[in-house]
């Protein structure tokens, strides 16, 4: 792992879902702010719940039915305010990793009909741009042993294991299906591997056939 983390200030973010630490790492080559949202001590911990979010301005604070990210997201915190202590690691890597702009052109793409990575790559970029470095440097600072990884990306779990995060268990989430998400989350299982079960996306209409 090369990239430089600073950890400059965090502050006490009381939530609906209960009281969190909010710390801010700056990444030293890029400049982006990445976050930490923190319940509990988790120094030497073990089996901590983790969620390594990516950002999703649309899903994360519009509500955007186009993806499940928000509904992630808040389903994390409520997993973890449950358990008492965990942390999601908050990622500023918008669209996959090709920012806002270009993934709203990719959203206008897939409404021509390509899936998400078709546009992505008519855009000249990868399917999957992410880095998971950052995570990795920031759960190490925060000094959890072991995590229990709340994901459905087995890329995410390669990419930190390969970086000597010691994954112990995954903790899977089932979206909630609707004809706008439809055919991104078909394209997550089949040309991602996302580990959903398929049987959950049968039988819902699909919005592109409107």
């Amino acid at each position: 792992m090369t990239a430089d983390i600073f950890y400059p200030v965090c502050a006490r973010i009381p939530t609906y879902h209960g009281e969190f630490q909010l710390c801010i790492y700056q990444e030293g080559k890029s400049g982006k702010e990445h976050l930490a949202l923190v319940m509990g001590n988790l120094e030497g911990k073990e089996d901590v719940l983790v969620r390594v979010h990516s950002e999703c301005f649309t899903g994360d604070v519009l509500g955007s039915l186009r993806c499940d990210c928000g509904e992630q997201l808040h389903r994390a915190l409520a997993m973890i305010a449950e358990a008492g202590e965990g942390a999601i690691i908050y990622l500023r890597q918008e669209g996959r990793g090709i920012g806002l702009a270009e993934k709203l052109r990719a959203y206008n793409l897939q409404d021509e009909g390509y899936d998400t990575i078709e546009a992505n790559l008519a855009l000249g970029h990868q399917a999957d741009e992410r880095d998971y470095t950052c995570a990795a440097r920031i759960l190490e600072n925060l000094g959890i042993r072991s995590i229990a990884l709340i994901t459905n990306n087995p890329s995410k779990i390669k990419a930190l294991d390969s970086m000597g995060i010691k994954i112990c268990q995954r903790i899977s989430l089932s979206p909630t299906i609707n004809p706008e998400n439809l055919r991104y989350l078909s394209t997550k299982v089949e040309r991602m591997q996302h580990l959903l079960d398929t049987r959950s996306l049968e039988n819902i209409p699909d919005a592109s056939n409107d």
